[in-house]
């Protein structure tokens, strides 16, 4: 199925919900994917819900198919949402295009909806299109959704492990995560703690039903992590006429404090924490701290409501600003402060970094992929850890210029060149390895009376 036009290299197909061109980590790490495609000279195709059927050609190898979509029903709704019946049915635009291009690989990025094209392409139900390798790049933790989203503790946990283990692991041939923390979901899934007689008979089940690969789990799980835009995100934007600027459109002091948080203002950000850190920093009355929010987010009224009954004009509002504007904010702001300790991954804090501007993150996560004590200030996800970290931040200047000089260089060793190198080099290993073991992947006939608890995980 390769295609020796394009000198044999891997042609992909990558197909996400959460997708908005100019924002997001996601959107950031697929933007950085269909640039290296015109770099390393590859096809590339990108499915996206959008609000009409349209084609964007991004550069000769790269382009991305837009499908109408409705607003998500639920979580975020500023994104849009493909729902399965859009892939299910013959005809569909969906079914066309994968048809049309023919991938050797197909990435889902996404556990919910669209996981079912990876269900119908593995049982079969995909003929026309024969079986390319199916891979899911797992961009977030399902039970940190639930927590955020439906409900938490042990009940959230039960939930998202059984549907990990016993449907979003077996339907894939290999898994992507962003970082380290991020696949421990899929190793927790199928911690033996967790299988009991029951379980490991539902997991016999669902895998033999669903003719999952005949191969030890611990080789189907890889992390790649991201990379930051390093020729856009850089120190030297610093200057003294954008900070005024700055200050001047956020109706702030030249003496304020200026700190800066970029991302998405939702519950799974952990966006309380700002507020709160904020109420502590405005108990200081020599000092005047400043919060500048650019993005938005379901949390957003909330967090204007909060702040205008407890700390009128500490927090502000900047709504979504474009990538220079907001290098240029990164770079001219005092610190930065990022308050999601279950982070899958943190492009923000990164880009933070790669501008020279001191960080404040909790000291756990994805984030912990770059971030280290070193480099940036980790501190405990609560109000007076952040409120400490700031002051030290603002009243010592040594450690401060010491810490965003190697933030600096953790920066440049994480770039998107990097990033996608390493992200292209990993799918070449795994479609040779798809493709020298295929029997073990694509035999659904031998999986259905396969023995995946002993043989595959090996428990006993």
């Amino acid at each position: 199925m390769i295609s020796s036009a394009n000198n044999e290299k891997l042609k992909s197909v990558h197909i996400t919900n959460y997708y908005h061109k100019n924002s997001g980590g996601i959107s950031t790490s697929y933007n950085n994917l269909l640039a290296a495609a015109l770099r390393h000279r590859r096809y590339v195709r990108l499915i996206v819900p959008g609000a009409a059927d349209e084609i964007e050609d991004v550069n000769e190898f790269a382009r991305i198919y837009y499908i109408t979509a409705r607003q998500s029903p639920v979580f975020d709704k500023r994104y849009r949402m493909i729902m399965p019946w859009q892939f299910m049915r013959k005809n569909t635009p969906i079914r066309e295009i994968l048809l049309e291009e023919k991938p050797d690989m197909i990435e889902v990025c996404d556990k919910y909806t669209l996981s079912f094209l990876s269900a119908m392409i593995r049982t079969n139900n995909f003929k026309k299109l024969g079986r390319p390798m199916l891979v899911h790049f797992s961009c977030e933790r399902m039970d940190d959704n639930f927590a955020s989203f439906v409900v938490g503790g042990k009940i959230g946990n039960w939930i998202a492990r059984n549907i990990m283990r016993n449907y979003e692991f077996p339907i894939h041939d290999f898994h992507l995560a962003n970082s380290v923390y991020t696949a421990e979901e899929f190793y927790a899934s199928l911690d033996p703690i967790h299988l009991g007689n029951t379980a490991q008979k539902i997991l016999n089940f669902s895998w033999q039903k669903l003719g999952s690969a005949r191969v030890d789990y611990r080789e189907r799980i890889f992390v790649c992590p991201r990379g930051v835009n390093a020729q856009v995100f850089r120190a030297d934007r610093k200057s003294a006429s954008t900070r005024a600027e700055m200050r001047r459109r956020a109706e702030v002091s030249e003496n304020a404090v200026v700190l800066l948080y970029a991302g998405r203002v939702s519950p799974e950000k952990n966006i309380e924490l700002l507020f709160e850190m904020m109420k502590g920093l405005s108990e200081n009355r020599s000092t005047d701290y400043r919060l500048l929010i650019a993005g938005d987010g379901p949390s957003v009224e909330w967090v204007r409501r909060k702040t205008a009954q407890n700390i009128p004009g500490k927090i502000i509002f900047l709504g979504h600003l474009d990538k220079e504007l907001l290098a240029d904010y990164y770079a001219n702001a005092d610190i930065f402060v990022h308050p999601n300790p279950r982070e899958p991954f943190g492009i923000a804090p990164l880009e933070a970094m790669a501008s020279g501007v001191p960080v404040v993150a909790p000291d756990s996560g994805g984030i912990l992929s770059y971030a280290t004590n070193e480099n940036v200030w980790l501190a405990e996800p609560d109000p007076q850890a952040f409120v400490s970290a700031i002051v030290e931040i603002t009243e010592n200047e040594p450690l401060r210029a010491a810490k965003i000089s190697r933030a600096i260089i953790t920066a440049n060793e994480n770039t998107r060149e990097r990033s996608t190198d390493n992200l292209f080099a990993t799918y070449d290993r795994l479609f040779e390895d798809f493709n020298r073991r295929k029997e073990l992947f694509v035999d659904r006939e031998a999986a259905k009376t396969f023995d995946f608890v002993n043989r595959c995980l090996r428990l006993l």
